[in-house]
């Protein structure tokens, strides 16, 4: 097995900001997830039980990216924490709780 001898980390690599022609609103990070899915950014979260359900998905699903629900849920919480992520209104209380004046 050959080792790297040299290494970089983030703290390692500045990216310096420079002039360019193009301007961000003419930019597209679209990409295929499926052949019938697109997304509108190239980011996927973890399958991980300590990253992904139902919240994570919203914010990805916000964003133009995809959220990807663990395996470490029973079969009905995973079809739960779906339904949350497809009924989810950007900006609507769906079940608000309410009192009464008194």
């Amino acid at each position: 097995m050959r080792l790297i001898k040299k290494a970089l980390t983030f703290d390692d690599v500045l990216l310096v900001p420079a002039y360019s022609d193009i301007l961000p609103r003419d930019t597209n990070l679209s990409t295929r997830f499926t052949r019938d899915i697109t997304l509108n950014i190239p980011l996927v979260s973890a399958a991980m039980d300590t990253v992904t359900e139902s919240g994570l998905a919203i914010a990805m699903a916000q964003e133009g990216g995809i959220g990807v629900v663990h395996k470490n849920l029973s079969a009905d919480e995973q079809a739960r924490e779906v339904a949350r992520v497809k009924r989810h209104e950007f900006g609507i209380v769906i079940d608000p709780i309410t009192v009464t004046p008194q």
